[in-house]
């Protein structure tokens, strides 16, 4: 037997045997030895986390903020992505001493941004832990919570959400605590925080919103300043509804540095009546002409997206626009072309939007006045649309049930049920029973009225086909489009035909757009793509599409429109010597003064708004311009601009009309009887001749159905109408509406 084998075996039954004579381990043992090693693992991690605290403390170094302080200017460019079309502007800084500061602005500072500033360590754990919760849960970027972390932020200008720079910028926090004094953190956060207008620190800001140095700042003024710090672009009193918001947070900041002893109440009491006055500060040069209203266009977008002031004044972005240089420049010199003598951009506004079929880009635009002298942009302001919105009418009747060939009233003037003002026509003319192609190649009101009527709930209906078409609600809706994001006035009454809303002349081509695409809306919009300074594509514009109104309706409107240029009030359009169509069109004011003359049509590869308004947007026309008919001086401003932004592309086709068929919502609509053959003409026999040949046979004239091309020199006189009428709501008809394709919701 083998001695080895012996052995094992026997040293292996005292071992099971031992096992057998040991007492298992109670509960208690067992979590105190777990408790032992829980506490030697928290120890290892916490000298292993001390270790690399301390290692991080030693290897982060407090930045140098007049070396480290860069940005880089974002620059924008046509739609080929090479051209460019501006840049915003280059960083304003320059610092300034603490003693130099005025000490109200620093007082303001503190209480607006960090009422515990002077007796705090630097760092608020609670507001850390909470913005990166928030953060991380997918809710609204939470910033710093102390102007020490917020200088830490500003020095390195990153947009980085991540634990590692919390981490890093808290390390950052401690360190300039412990080596820079109070006064050194708030004269350096001062001199680099961002106040808007691209203006970095207080020097450059108060220069920006004040046209003077910071030292001259007073009490309002800095309050002022403080309060804009906390969302520089939102409370730009220059800026849309801003100066309300920016009071509230005003009196806020007065109101602490009061409670804080930092002012006087009777100061505090004076100065919470009213905002400083904001004297009117010259504007950068390369902001000139067009070029201003596009970069500011590109700016209020790319905060929509989610972009910080910050980075698009500072982070070297690359923003590729939908503008091309060929419809910019087509806009501007169509403008200029056929703008009435002696009437200048400063009171006479021109506005002008062309939209790309299919996509929704904005290939181009003209805004008006040079944007050094106005900051109004009218492509985008907008005004009353008139008849122009009567394709929206028309595409919701055939919806309904109605067919081009029924009929209603075109007779003036046309008596509301219910009772108020009678709807007229242009020149109180009556037009008897006319089919849906003549009221609308020349503009009855009161045919759209009665069309309107015939409907269930037929403003309602015009306004859904609208909104569906591209044309904004009244209010932004809950996913706003459009550029602007709502038509005002746009409600639901008798008249919504007429246009007495507001739209823009984007939207009002982007409407078109849909027309011209056959029924398919794409939503519209003016930024392509954008790369930040590392070269990654942080957005990228996807063309999303939905059908707005059912093929054969868009075919039928757009024969209808058609019709308006070949020989309606249109026919100026028939200098651009290929297929358009197109809407003529002109609005009345509150005070019955004309307010607004349009020109909207489009071919196959654009859609164009031309509008006319004067002064504020809604001053008389008529008696002021040569002719304010939307047929006149904006149909010709449309023919140019088209003409110079199609020059060299393909002449293509229309649709014809695909003669939708349907069960009218309400009777008395029926089609106008075919009108009878001519009675064939007696000829006379010819007399015998003396000889036997036949007399030579004459040709018959050429039959022709085009219509001759217009006079050069002189306009037509269109038959546009001006009247609108007040809000009426129609009587129910108690009629099943009749539709013919769903419009796909938003």
């Amino acid at each position: 037997m083998v001695q080895g084998k012996r052995k094992s075996g026997a040293s292996a039954k005292r071992s099971k045997s031992r096992g057998k004579d040991r007492a298992p381990r109670t509960w208690k043992q067992r979590l105190k030895l777990l408790t032992i090693w829980g506490l030697v693992g928290c120890v290892v991690m916490a000298l292993l986390g001390a270790g690399g605290f301390f290692v991080a403390y030693r290897s982060i170094d407090i930045p140098d903020p007049n070396a480290e302080f860069l940005t880089e200017t974002t620059q924008v460019f046509y739609s080929d992505g090479k051209a460019q079309l501006g840049q915003f502007a280059v960083q304003k800084r320059d610092s300034i001493d603490y003693d130099e500061m005025p000490q109200y602005m620093k007082d303001a500072t503190v209480a607006a941004e960090n009422q515990s500033f002077w007796t705090d360590n630097g760092i608020d754990p609670k507001g850390i832990l909470r913005a990166a919760f928030s953060n991380a849960q997918g809710n609204a970027t939470q910033g710093a919570s102390t102007i020490t972390q917020q200088y830490v932020k500003i020095l390195y200008l990153s947009q980085e959400r991540t634990w590692k720079r919390k981490a890093k910028e808290a390390i950052l926090s401690l360190k300039i605590k412990n080596q820079l004094s109070k006064q050194d953190i708030l004269e350096g956060y001062l001199n680099t925080i961002y106040f808007g207008r691209g203006a970095y620190g207080i020097q450059a800001a108060a220069q920006a919103y004040f046209g003077k140095d910071a030292a001259k700042l007073n009490l309002k003024q800095s309050a002022t300043l403080a309060a804009i710090l906390n969302n520089p672009n939102r409370l730009d009193p220059d800026n849309e509804g801003a100066a309300e918001r920016l009071f509230g947070r005003y009196k806020y900041v007065l109101a602490s540095m009061e409670e804080m002893g930092t002012a006087p109440a009777d100061e505090v009491a004076k100065a919470s009546e009213g905002l400083p006055k904001f004297p009117e500060i010259k504007q950068n040069a390369q902001y000139g002409g067009q070029r201003g209203h596009a970069l500011t266009m590109v700016r209020k977008e790319l905060l929509r997206l989610g972009f910080s002031e910050q980075e698009i004044n500072g982070g070297g972005l690359r923003v590729t626009t939908t503008f091309t240089k060929k419809a910019m420049s087509a806009a501007a010199q169509g403008v200029a072309e056929e703008r009435p003598e002696g009437f200048g951009p400063k009171q006479l506004h021109v506005g002008v939007a062309s939209v790309e079929p299919g996509t929704g880009a904005v290939r181009g635009f003209y805004g008006g006045q040079d944007f050094l002298q106005s900051q109004l942009n009218w492509a985008v302001e907008g005004g009353q649309a008139g008849s122009t919105f009567k394709p929206f009418a028309l595409a919701a009747g055939i919806e309904s049930g109605f067919e081009l060939k029924d009929t209603f009233d075109g007779n003036s003037p046309y008596d509301l049920p219910g009772g108020g003002r009678p709807v007229e026509n242009q020149g109180n003319r009556s037009y008897g029973r006319v089919d849906l192609i003549k009221a609308t190649a020349d503009s009855i009101n009161t045919a759209y009225i009665d069309l309107t009527l015939g409907m269930p709930d037929g403003p309602t209906q015009i306004i859904e086909t609208a909104n569906a078409m591209g044309i904004p609600p009244d209010q932004p809706a809950t996913k706003p489009y459009g550029i602007p994001t709502s038509s005002p006035g746009l409600q639901a009454n008798t008249g919504v035909s007429l246009g007495s809303q507001t739209v823009s002349p984007i939207n009002m081509a982007n409407g078109y757009a849909t027309i011209a695409n056959r029924g398919v809306a794409a939503d519209a919009y003016i930024i392509e793509k954008v790369v930040d300074r590392d070269g990654v594509v942080r957005y990228n514009h996807k063309v999303t599409t939905h059908e707005a109104i059912p093929e054969g309706v868009a075919d039928d409107v757009g024969y209808a429109l058609q019709q308006v240029v070949k020989s309606g009030s249109g026919t100026s359009a028939l200098g651009l010597r290929r297929p358009a169509a197109a809407k003529t069109g002109t609005a009345t004011n509150g005070r019955g003064e004309v307010s607004s003359a349009w020109f909207v049509g489009y071919t196959p590869q654009l859609a164009t708004a031309v509008m006319y308004v004067r002064g504020k947007g809604n001053e008389q026309l008529k008696d002021w311009l040569p002719s304010y008919f939307g047929g006149a001086y904006p149909a010709s401003t449309w023919t140019a601009v088209m003409t110079k932004a199609l020059d060299g592309e393909e002449v293509e086709s229309l649709p014809g009309a695909a003669w939708v068929k349907g069960e009218a919502p309400s009777d008395g609509h029926e089609k106008l009887p075919p009108p009878p053959p001519p009675e064939p003409k007696k000829t006379k026999k010819p007399k015998k001749s003396l000889t036997s040949e036949a007399p030579p046979e004459v040709p018959a004239p050429p039959v022709t159905t085009e219509v001759p091309p217009p006079p050069t020199t002189e306009v037509p006189p269109p038959t546009d109408p001006v009247t609108t009428p007040p809000p009426t709501t129609p009587t129910a008809l108690g009629q099943p509406r009749v539709r013919h394709g769903r419009r796909r919701p938003r």
